[in-house]
């Protein structure tokens, strides 16, 4: 059990932490930022993900301290303005995040009467180039495993736990034990939009996981991976984590938590799963999305070719 002490610093690490879906941004003006607060709690109450709400408070934070007029006085010219300055050197996709973004809360302003009409035109969108996932070859993922036995439990565990759930760092770092059940290998998953999934993980996953929670004193209520100072283990601290091992690895690419997740999927693809099976774990609404896995063109996926076609 804890002692009072460690709950006392939890509570405190609580009390501490920013709401994440409230701006407190000094450089904008108090109409602004009552507007966009309203707004940045819509997402909340429409159950958008955290990461999704930090990012687009980033990005209205961000535009609001370069174009400081009034909501109701800010036209056309000044958005496309700021996102040519601002984005010259940015890739179509991240031009993408910012116009959807603006989009999403102008036409929140609109809808609120905050604005008259719409300002932000579907033209201005960028042609986003298609791209494969990036994920590990069959070598690479065997080499990342081996020497993910040096690291910590608290570590291992979670590299196998991220490759055999397959599940988004957001996901992981909200897991509780009680989430958890070793005996069947399943997890309960918040996902977006706090859809609840079960996911599955492996058997040498639940070993070391079980051998790590042995190390630990604990409630079912408490964080499945520990932070450095007894709270949950952020999505910064799982993204370290497997940046770290990709660079110990000597990888050619970055082992990010999402390269986890892409090659959880080409690995279960190669292995004769359905689509719709990897889409479940993975939690993909729409089927198509879970398709482009089936454009990689692993070796897996080359021997059973050529053991079919010859």
């Amino acid at each position: 059990m804890k002692s009072s002490k460690s709950k006392r610093e939890l509570n405190s690490l609580e009390i501490q932490k920013e709401k994440y879906w409230q701006s407190s941004n000094e450089a904008l003006s108090k109409e602004t930022l009552e507007v966009l607060n309203e707004y940045l709690l819509s997402l909340k109450l429409a159950n958008k993900a955290e990461a999704t709400i930090t990012k687009y408070r980033s990005v209205l934070e961000r535009f609001f301290t370069d174009c400081a007029l009034p909501i109701e006085e800010i036209a056309s010219q000044d958005v496309l303005s700021w996102i040519n300055e601002f984005t010259t050197d940015k890739k179509p996709k991240s031009v993408d995040l910012y116009l959807s973004t603006l989009s999403s809360f102008f036409q929140f302003c609109l809808e609120e009467d905050f604005i008259e009409h719409m300002i932000m035109k579907k033209r201005w969108r960028p042609k986003i180039p298609q791209s494969l996932p990036q994920y590990l070859t069959e070598r690479e993922y065997a080499k990342v495993i081996i020497a993910a036995e040096r690291l910590s439990l608290r570590d291992q565990s979670l590299v196998l736990f991220l490759f055999s759930s397959g599940c988004r760092r957001s996901e992981v770092a909200n897991l509780k034990i009680e989430d958890v059940d070793m005996s069947r290998r399943t997890v309960k998953v918040r996902g977006k939009g706090s859809k609840i999934r079960h996911v599955h993980i492996s058997e040498q996953c639940a070993l070391i996981l079980s051998d790590y929670l042995m190390t630990r004193s604990y409630e079912p209520t408490d964080p499945l991976f520990l932070g450095r100072y007894g709270g949950p283990l952020k999505s910064g601290g799982i993204y370290k984590v497997t940046t770290k091992l990709g660079r110990m690895v000597g990888l050619t690419k970055s082992l990010f938590p999402h390269c986890c997740r892409h090659t959880f999927a080409t690995n279960m693809l190669a292995k004769g799963a359905e689509l719709k099976f990897i889409a479940d774990e993975m939690g993909h609404k729409d089927l198509n999305t879970t398709r482009v896995y089936a454009r990689i063109p692993t070796e897996d996926m080359r021997i059973a070719y050529q053991n079919m076609m010859g």
